[in-house]
Order: C-alpha cells, then sequence, then structure tokens
C-alpha cells in the first residue's frame, strides 16, 4: 500500500525515533509500504518518520541510480555508526521536501552497524551513494532534515520553497500527508 509522505514542517520529521526492540507481522507490513511508497514517489530512500511513524527504520534501494543497478535494496533497523572516514560533497533532495536541493557534505564512507529485515545484526561498510542515502535517512531518525546541513546561503534560496512546503503548497507526483489546516492529504 502506498503511504502519505510527510512533508517540511510536520513534528514527526523533527522527534528523535524510538528503537524496536522487534520484528513483527505489523512491522514486516510497514517494511513492504514503506519500500512501494518510496518506488513510487521514485526515491532512492526512506525513512518510517516520514510516513508518519517514529520508528528508527529505513529502506534503501539505489538501483535507479546510474552505475548502481546492482545494487541490492536494504532495510536497516536500530542503525548506529561506528566510524565515518572523507567527505564528499553532493546535491541532496528529499521526498518531504519536494522542489528543493541543495549541496551537502557528509562523510564519504561509513561504517554501520544495524538490524536487517530478519532483526539479525549486521555490520557493514558503505561508500559513497549507498554511504550518502544511509546518513540522509539516518538524518531523518534523528529529527534532522537535508536542509538543516544546508550552508546559510543555500538555506535562504530554499527558504521560499520551504514556507510554500509548510503552507501545503506543494505538487507530487505521489501522495503528501499535509497539515490538517491544509486539508490532509493530498
Amino acid at each position: 500500500m502506498i503511504l502519505p509522505i510527510n512533508t517540511y514542517s510536520d513534528e514527526v520529521l523533527r522527534r528523535k525515533a524510538k528503537p524496536l526492540k522487534t520484528i513483527d507481522t505489523e512491522l514486516e507490513e510497514l517494511i513492504g509500504n514503506m519500500f512501494e511508497t518510496m518506488r513510487n514517489a521514485e526515491g532512492i530512500g526512506l525513512a518510517a518518520p516520514q510516513v508518519g511513524v517514529s520508528l528508527r527504520l529505513l529502506v534503501t534501494d539505489i538501483s535507479i541510480a546510474d552505475g548502481y543497478e546492482g545494487a541490492s535494496p536494504m532495510v536497516v533497523i536500530n542503525p548506529h555508526i561506528l566510524a565515518v572516514r572523507g567527505l564528499n560533497t553532493m546535491d541532496e533532495g528529499c521526498l518531504s521536501i519536494p522542489e528543493v536541493s541543495g549541496e551537502v557534505v557528509r562523510p564519504s564512507v561509513i561504517e554501520l552497524k544495524y538490524r536487517d529485515e530478519y532483526f539479525e545484526e549486521r555490520i557493514g561498510e558503505f561508500d559513497k551513494l549507498a554511504a550518502r542515502v544511509l546518513l540522509h535517512e539516518i538524518d531523518h531518525l534523528d529529527g534532522t532534515l537535508f536542509v538543516d546541513r544546508l550552508q546559510r546561503r543555500d538555506r535562504r534560496k530554499a527558504q521560499k520553497n520551504l514556507d510554500a512546503i509548510t503552507r501545503g503548497e506543494v505538487t507530487t507526483g505521489y501522495p503528501v500527508a499535509l497539515h490538517e489546516a491544509y486539508g490532509g492529504v493530498k
């Protein structure tokens, strides 16, 4: 089932998400819905808070990006960054902040401890786009948005669009959850 994606000024995107203690059929269904929602919106990552669920859960699938066609989808539960190396700058966008993008500096390589879709503990090293997407989605779990990481001048340039999203003046090719003051789901 395709879920509406919460947008920029929604409170759930600013909360630190709660860790999961186990996996059950309800969570398995949420994971499936998150993948379907992400793919419907042509995204490559989606965190549970973006669909209104404040849990430390995210999904990624970078296989639609050029050069990553062989990448496997990932389910990441309770991620913990163990180490980072290097830095790189790349243009980022977000399904929760449509029509806004900007240059963000992030580590180029990360070592990550997490649980997979079977709740098995994993440790992996990720680089390039995989590292960036994971860091972007982990930020969502911590209540941070990519626009918080923009340089001040870039943030000022984006502010008009951020204000429009807050007012519910957003057009997307996927369902978004707007504040009730602006009519709910669009």
